[in-house]
């Protein structure tokens, strides 16, 4: 009779007793902390794979070479040109700074021929440094697009790279509920295919609500170094 009545009150607030007892559930998917597609600025041909598909790379390391042969030569040119001028400026500037043998001009003009070429050396380097897939993060290779042989245009997509040594959970709640929450919050992530929820923390709440849902997006981060979690998977965030 009691539970009856109490029923019926909850029922007037548009609620029920089973919903005041269940935590809230915020659906949405779980992503890669990084996820990059690589590509090259210049134009040519792929000439070395350095890593396969799933490998671990560490950043900085080179994923893909283009042929670069024309750059290296054009680079060691550059560097014997740039080593004339500065072996001529700096004999130049001795014989400034020792005797009358030279004007101020002329030590200029070499000062100059020297600085130009070092820049040109410069810019000979760079143009060598794009022709390589250099990782900008540790990770693991999901995707070569291009293998050794193939051209590529500035641009073109090459290699997927993605770090799952963190996984965001991300989501959509209910814009008034979304005040409830703020960042650095602890919550619980239970992930499909995953027998017990991680706990994760809130990084990211929406400054806005969505006009046409009135749902605001939220993120969680939570640690993955054993690679249990498999990004992209279906997930639910907990809240009590």
């Amino acid at each position: 009779m009691i539970r009856r009545f109490l029923a019926g009150i909850v029922a007037m607030v548009g609620v029920s007793l089973t919903s005041l007892a269940e935590p809230r559930m915020v659906a949405g998917i779980t992503e890669a902390f990084m996820d990059v597609t690589l590509s090259s600025s210049v134009q040519g041909t792929i000439h070395l794979e350095h890593y396969k598909e799933g490998a671990q790379v560490k950043e900085g390391e080179v994923i893909l070479q283009l042929d670069t042969r024309l750059e290296e030569l054009e680079a060691q040119r550059r560097k014997q040109v740039m080593e004339h001028a500065m072996m001529d400026y700096e004999g130049t500037k001795q014989l400034f700074e020792k005797s009358n043998a030279v004007s101020k001009d002329e030590l200029r003009k070499k000062e100059t021929e020297y600085k130009v070429s070092a820049a040109e050396l410069g810019i000979a380097e760079e143009q060598l440094r794009r022709r390589k897939i250099f990782a900008p993060f540790s990770g693991s290779i999901v995707e070569i697009l291009l293998q050794p042989g193939a051209s590529c245009e500035p641009y073109q997509p090459l290699v997927r790279l993605v770090d799952t040594t963190r996984v965001v959970f991300v989501g959509h709640i209910e814009g008034t509920a979304a005040a409830e929450l703020k960042a650095g919050q602890v919550v619980k992530i239970g992930i499909a295919g995953v027998r017990t929820p991680v706990e994760a923390t809130i990084s990211f709440i929406a400054p806005v609500v969505d006009s046409a849902s009135g749902l605001a997006r939220v993120k969680a981060i939570f640690e993955n170094a054993d690679g249990r979690v498999r990004p992209g998977l279906a997930a639910k965030m907990i809240l009590d």
